[in-house]
């Protein structure tokens, strides 16, 4: 035969394949699938699910619906837990057009809407998925013999967006959800990838092994996988009040496990231009978190096994649990931490709302803390007590800006400021710091003993007592008391104004309350000399 001739009848049979192709979705009612592909889904996720109008793509090799409305948890409401407008199913064409038999190998999800709820009682609304919606949800089972037989070669969730609340607090938004796994099935375990657009900016990734699924509680089911949040905005996320000033960037990296119930993560995270206290200031240098975290997933518990707050050389172990609470972490943490460089924390100081003079900066010495820190994350209380040891507080000359102190005693001052020690009791809180039991020594004045507050606004008030060194010219006045034996005098004076610009003023109340009581002493003593037969002085 002519080899044109074969060549155009060759051409004719693929004509008349690919006319019989487009004419197939004609003969074949797409709609005829919709009850067995609501049927199947409905099974395999324990909840009722809704398609719309199907159609036919032979090339594409898959049957596409306008609408698909997942139910969710009765006890969560009655909104779907996932609508699109665009659901793919993919299907094995010959067994299609030849028996009419539906064989799935893949489902795409185009633009979802995913609600993801957690009630008071810790319990999440996908919890159900895959098994009874009325079993207990803290049963901690491996997956029944029941379970689903789904399997699904490729399911994919494609430019999604997911709400998440939890405990009734303001929901957060999660732009560009997406969701790739393969060779789905709810008996076995399958890769997965998610990612995201995180609330007020930054991206999240997961991957890692999901499976088998725990029927009774989804959420339990056992998961291995690497996880990366980048540029998480604490302040925009809205598990944090705007109110209480915490603000800054976070970078995480982990490792998290989960099985039996319990999850288990390891990594750290890196805070940028931290902020932590409303009339703060961001940290000048990173704040970084190693952590490693064991979490109870019925009970919403947690225990931090290993954790460490490391600002360049100086590290601060921090132990302690937390808790879910009605959509609210719980801490009950302590931190400790001795012999820390203070030229290493100066930079972070301002993100715990501590402001050094301005102008000045620690050139040395080190710095002790022992904390504990309770209450919720976002407005949690940190008492304990804290010192600072051998310090040179350069570029700020602390004699000369209490010299309406000083001057009364002939105190000098030098350009820079020795401390040889400064210990306090501490509580920081949302409305501020109360320091008691201050007391300094610094070799220029002597000992200086009190206590006060700082406002979150960074305003000072504290009533305080200098012993100084030297009684000087003045010292014989009234009101100043004098130590026995060396001279010493002890003046009380407040420091008010701000921590960048504190002022130093005599306290003079206190001063004629001195003179008051010190002249009624001396009467007295006077008086009973008299009574025993004293002679008065000439």
């Amino acid at each position: 035969m002519d080899k044109k001739k074969i060549f155009r009848y060759a051409l004719i049979a693929v004509g008349v394949v690919i006319v019989i192709l487009l004419a197939l979705p004609f003969f074949i009612n797409a709609n005829t699938f919709r009850p067995m592909i609501e049927g199947q889904l409905t099974a395999a996720l324990g909840r009722k699910v809704q398609v719309g109008d199907l159609s036919l793509s032979i090339f594409s090799g898959s049957l596409t619906a306008s609408n698909l409305a997942i139910a969710d948890d009765p006890r969560f409401g009655n909104t779907p837990f996932l609508s699109a407008k665009s659901f793919r199913v993919g299907v094995e064409m010959w067994p299609l057009i030849t028996s009419k038999a539906l064989n799935v190998t893949g489902l795409t999800i185009e633009n979802p809407e995913l609600s993801l709820v957690r009630n008071q009682q810790g319990q999440w609304n996908f919890a159900s998925l895959g098994g009874n919606s009325g079993a207990p949800p803290n049963q901690a089972k491996s997956a029944p013999q029941g379970v689903s037989e789904l399997q699904v070669a490729k399911l994919q969730l494609k430019d999604g967006r997911a709400t998440i609340s939890s405990g009734g607090s303001k929901p957060s938004v999660y732009e560009k959800v997406d969701l790739e796994a393969s060779n789905v099935s709810f008996k076995s375990q399958f890769p997965v990838e998610v990612s995201a657009e995180l609330p007020g900016g930054g991206t999240f990734k997961l991957e890692g092994k999901v499976g088998p699924v725990n029927a009774a509680d989804s959420s339990l089911t056992p998961l291995d996988a690497k996880v990366a949040i980048k540029s998480l905005d604490l302040a925009k996320t809205g598990f944090v009040d705007p109110s209480t000033g915490i603000s800054g960037l976070v970078d995480v990296t982990n490792s998290l496990s989960s099985k039996g119930g319990v999850a288990t993560a390891q990594g750290n995270a890196t805070f940028a231009k931290l902020q932590l206290a409303k009339g703060g200031a961001p940290a000048g240098v990173p704040v970084v978190v190693d952590f490693a975290i064991d979490y109870n997933l019925a009970n919403s518990t947690g225990t931090l096994t290993q954790g460490a707050i490391k600002i360049g050389k100086a590290t601060v172990q921090l132990s302690g649990t937390f808790e879910q609470r009605s959509g609210t972490t719980m801490l009950n943490m302590k931190a400790n931490g001795q012999g820390l460089p203070v030229t290493d924390l100066e930079a972070a100081l301002p993100a715990f709302g501590v402001v050094l003079p301005k102008g000045s900066s620690l050139q040395s010495g080190t710095a002790s803390a022992n904390l504990t820190i309770l209450g919720p994350a976002d407005k949690a209380v940190t008492a304990g007590n804290v010192g600072l040891f051998n310090a040179q507080l350069a570029g700020y000359d602390l004699g000369s800006a209490m010299s309406a102190v000083t001057k009364l005693t002939g105190g000098g001052g030098s350009k820079d400021t020795s401390i040889q020690k400064f210990t306090a009791n501490v509580r920081v809180a949302p409305e501020g710091i109360q320091a008691n039991s201050i007391d300094a020594v610094v070799p220029a004045i002597g000992e200086v003993t009190g206590s006060g507050t700082v406002s979150n606004s960074g305003a000072l008030n504290f009533n305080m007592v200098a012993t100084l060194s030297s009684s000087g010219a003045m010292g014989n006045i009234p009101g100043l008391q004098h130590t026995s034996g060396g001279g010493a005098t002890k003046v009380p004076f407040a420091i008010q104004g701000t921590t960048s610009d504190p002022k130093f003023v005599p306290n003079v109340g206190a001063m004629a309350a001195s003179a008051i009581t010190g002249a009624v002493k001396s009467q007295a003593t006077t008086g009973l000399g008299g009574l025993f037969g004293k002679k008065k002085p000439k």
